[in-house]
């Protein structure tokens, strides 16, 4: 799941995400993603952009009760919460400024190619 409030940010990272061969379904609020995390069909990895997002410490407080935090890999911008903040909630951190290729490779890391857990974090 990749939830980006900003289309300019999401649909690239959408598209580079599916043409790498992973699964995605790219929303734009906290409300539009939180359905996605439910039992049974909870994602291998949420990615979060918090530029942009409406009350993002609800949001990181909410995915580390539904999600393990190391499967939730966010991406932190000036006027956003510190990056250390972030991490000290055990989620893996990005900051910006930031390429899509390097949060793809930051996703074929967790979740290895085309979407297999990986040894580290399964």
């Amino acid at each position: 799941v990749l939830l980006a409030p900003e289309w300019a940010g999401r649909a690239p990272l959408r598209a580079q995400l599916i043409e790498e061969g992973f699964e995605v379904v790219a929303v734009d609020t906290w409300e539009s993603a939180r359905p996605q995390l439910r039992p049974g069909m909870k994602p291998g990895l949420v990615i979060v952009d918090l530029h942009g997002l409406e009350n993002p410490e609800t949001v990181l407080d909410d995915l580390r009760i539904l999600m393990k935090p190391s499967r939730v890999l966010v991406v932190t911008a000036l006027g956003t919460l510190p990056p250390a903040q972030v991490e000290g909630l055990g989620f893996h951190v990005l900051r910006r400024p930031v390429s899509v290729g390097n949060i793809v490779a930051s996703v074929r890391s967790l979740l290895g190619p085309r979407g297999g857990l990986t040894n580290k974090e399964s």
